[in-house]
């Protein structure tokens, strides 16, 4: 990620921050270069457990140019996929952690190495999201080929 790109989807992830300044400010000052952001107000998080995160992020890349931005905590035990906000007040999977209105999540600083969470896919900063019933049919045909012995990993 450019420097540019990395200014600008910090600006984007800090806006929704109660006090943007002090996010950044987290961000630059945090050893492990991490901030506790809100979801549900420009989107959501829909969290799914690693077997199935990646492969799905494997699936989803192959239908879209760029999803919205993806984390994964090391080891890759949950993946998280940026999805529209409110999606995850209706979103009705099972297996699936949802963080919307009234939750917090841990947000990396992007494009630098940190530590507990990374991004697989960074923010943009243009706010592009990933749709839901995209995310939905690349988790269908992500658990099909897992049940069909057919698993991917990414490298």
């Amino acid at each position: 990620m450019s420097a540019s790109g990395a200014r600008t989807a910090v600006e984007w992830l800090a806006s929704v921050a109660p006090d943007p300044d002090a996010c950044r400010w987290e961000w630059e000052r945090n050893p492990l270069g991490v901030a506790l952001l809100p979801a549900g107000r420009r989107w959501d998080v829909l969290i799914l457990p690693g077997e199935l995160g990646c492969p799905t992020l494997d699936v989803l890349s192959r239908l879209v140019a760029r999803p919205g931005p993806v984390l994964a905590d090391f080891g890759e035990a949950r993946t998280g996929f940026f999805v529209p906000p409110g999606t995850a007040a209706r979103w009705l999977g099972t297996g699936v952690r949802s963080a919307g209105r009234g939750t917090w999540i841990v947000v990396p600083y992007p494009g630098r190495a940190t530590g507990g969470v990374r991004w697989l896919i960074p923010p943009d900063g243009s706010g592009t999201l990933t749709d839901a019933s995209l995310l939905e049919l690349a988790m269908h045909e992500a658990a099909g080929r897992l049940a069909r012995g057919e698993g991917e990993q990414r490298s």
